[in-house]
């Protein structure tokens, strides 16, 4: 996030909409300490952008409504706010290649690493070849890249329908009080700690990774593969989790 301060997920300036979601839920029962933790970031934020002219209303001007009190939320994973957005960005604002990238669904997966760390990436692609491969778009400052680094190896698990909640924790976009891996059942393997209703992972060793727009191209060899019976996939389309449909 610093010091461009842009969003790690999808790399909208911060604070983006899901993440202004995501504080409000946090934050719920307290507005002031909100107002206090947003205008300490505010004060960071002006020593590392000394150009931008609108990081007041950026930064605090969202989290007051008109009447001083706080929007309301729906706290269900992926819910919106009444029916429509507040935050959202208008339709000819937006990047054409971000909505180009929002109408190529996606499957969800949760990368984990030895420490523990994690992170929800919707950017998987598995390469067969002697060895088999597997590449992918991570944030550079998140933690899990942090872990990857260090240990060298990490584990790629898909996501199911009833994984909503758990992809919107590891994305920063629901509060995870105790701790990302606190909720929910997990398998222990030497590449990091996977979810035991995984419908399968993999052991990747890393290989490379280097600067690839907003984020980091991960290279790996594919190490170990574990599938469980065959379960339907997460999607990501258009900014919401889909499942298949016959």
């Amino acid at each position: 996030m610093r010091p461009a301060w842009r969003c790690r997920a999808c790399g909208a300036p911060w604070p983006c909409q899901p993440a202004r979601l995501a504080l409000l839920a946090e934050y719920r029962h307290d507005r002031v300490e909100l107002l206090v933790y947003l205008g300490g970031l505010l004060a960071e934020a002006h020593t590392q952008l000394p150009g931008a002219t609108d990081l007041h209303a950026r930064f605090l001007g969202w989290a007051r409504a008109g009447d001083g009190t706080m929007f309301h939320v729906n706290h269900e994973p992926g819910a919106e706010i009444h029916h429509t957005d507040p935050f959202a960005v208008p339709a000819g604002q937006r990047s054409p290649a971000r909505r180009l990238r929002g109408r190529l669904a996606a499957p969800v997966t949760l990368w984990t690493a030895p420490g523990p760390a994690g992170l929800t990436v919707s950017s998987t692609l598995v390469a067969e070849g002697e060895p088999d491969r597997l590449l992918g778009l991570v944030d550079p400052e998140s933690d899990l890249w942090a872990a990857v680094e260090e240990a060298g190896r990490f584990a790629v698990a898909q996501l199911g329908p009833a994984h909503r909640q758990l992809a919107d924790r590891f994305a920063g976009l629901f509060p995870s009080p105790g701790g990302l891996f606190a909720i929910g059942s997990w398998t222990d393997t030497p590449y990091g700690p996977v979810p035991s209703d995984a419908g399968g992972w993999a052991g990747c060793r890393l290989d490379a990774a280097r600067e690839y727009g907003w984020g980091l191209l991960v290279e790996a060899t594919v190490e170990a593969v574990e599938l469980a019976e065959e379960t339907a996939p997460l999607l990501h389309y258009r900014g919401r989790y889909r499942e298949l449909t016959n």
